[in-house]
C-alpha cells in the first residue's frame, strides 16, 4: 500500500465479520469494497488515496452504490461523502470503538427504516399563472382596467402591481398545494424532512422515513397521487436510499 493511500469509509452496519462487497470502490480503480469490524460493529470501507473527491455525478453515484449494495442486507448508518482515514486502526480507535454505544443504539433505532424522495413541479407556468388570474378577483379587475387605459403611467403602474398580486398568489398557491401533496404522505411516514428548492416550478423537494412495511402503501399513495395530478403536476419517487436526511455519520479526527 502506498504511504499516502488511506481508506475511504461509507457506512456502519451491525456486523461481527469481514466480508466483501465487490470491487466497486469510488475512484474508478476497482478498489474491493469490504467490511472492518469491531466487536458488533463494522465499518463499510475501501482504499483510497488521502484526497478530495469533487461532488462529481460519477464521484456521487459510486458513493451511493455501495451503500444501496450494503442495504440489500443491513441496516445502514451513512457517513459523510468523502470521510477518508489514514488507515484501518484509526477507524477502529476513532470511530468503532470511541463512538460503539452511540452507533449501536442508532443501529437499534434505524432498524427496518428506509429513506424515500419524494420531489414534484409543475408542468406548465403559464398555465398555472392563468389559474392564478382566474382565481384572484382583485388581478382580473386590474388587467382589465390595464388593458383600457389610455395613459402610459398608470399602465405601468398597473402592471407593476398585477405583478406583485401574482407573485404573492402564487407563493399562496404554492404553499397550498405542497401542503396538499406532504399531508397525503406523511400519516404513511415516521418523519418528512423538507430540503431546498429553486425555481418557481419546483413544489416539492422532501425525503420521507418509513419503515419496510409501510413500503408498498407508500407506492399505492404515490400511484393514487400521480392518477389525480395527471400532466398538471410531475411527481419524482427516489428510493429506497440510505437515511442521509435522518442520519449521517460525521467524523472529525
Amino acid at each position: 500500500m502506498l504511504e499516502d493511500e488511506g481508506r475511504y469509509i461509507y457506512g456502519i452496519i451491525a456486523a461481527d465479520q469481514r466480508r466483501e462487497f465487490g470491487p466497486v470502490g469510488i475512484g474508478g480503480r476497482g478498489s474491493m469494497v469490504y467490511t472492518l469490524p469491531y466487536r458488533h460493529l463494522a465499518a463499510i470501507v475501501s482504499r483510497s488515496p488521502i484526497v478530495k473527491y469533487p461532488v462529481t455525478r460519477e464521484n456521487s453515484i459510486a458513493h451511493a452504490k455501495v451503500l444501496e449494495k450494503a442495504m440489500e442486507e443491513y441496516t445502514l448508518l451513512p457517513v459523510r461523502y468523502c470521510t477518508i482515514a489514514d488507515g484501518e486502526e484509526i477507524i477502529i480507535e476513532k470511530i468503532l470503538k470511541a463512538r460503539y454505544d452511540e452507533f449501536i443504539d442508532l443501529l437499534a433505532t434505524m432498524e427496518g427504516k428506509i429513506e424515500l424522495g419524494v420531489r414534484a413541479r409543475w408542468t406548465d407556468m403559464d398555465a398555472i399563472f392563468a389559474e392564478v388570474v382566474e382565481e384572484n378577483r382583485s388581478i382580473k379587475t386590474i388587467k382589465e382596467a390595464i388593458a383600457s387605459e389610455r395613459n402610459e403611467q398608470k399602465k405601468y403602474a398597473g402592471k407593476i402591481k398585477v405583478g406583485q398580486l401574482v407573485q404573492q398568489a402564487l407563493e399562496e398557491k404554492k404553499k397550498r398545494e405542497v401542503e396538499e401533496l406532504l399531508n397525503a404522505l406523511r400519516p404513511l411516514s415516521l418523519a418528512c424532512k423538507e430540503n431546498q428548492l429553486y425555481g418557481d416550478m419546483n413544489l416539492v423537494n422532501a425525503a420521507f422515513l418509513i419503515t419496510r412495511e409501510q413500503e408498498q402503501a407508500f407506492d399505492n399513495k404515490m400511484q393514487e397521487l400521480e392518477a389525480a395530478y395527471g400532466e398538471r403536476k410531475k411527481l419524482k419517487y427516489i428510493g429506497p436510499v440510505a437515511p442521509y436526511n435522518f442520519v449521517e455519520v460525521v467524523v472529525t479526527w
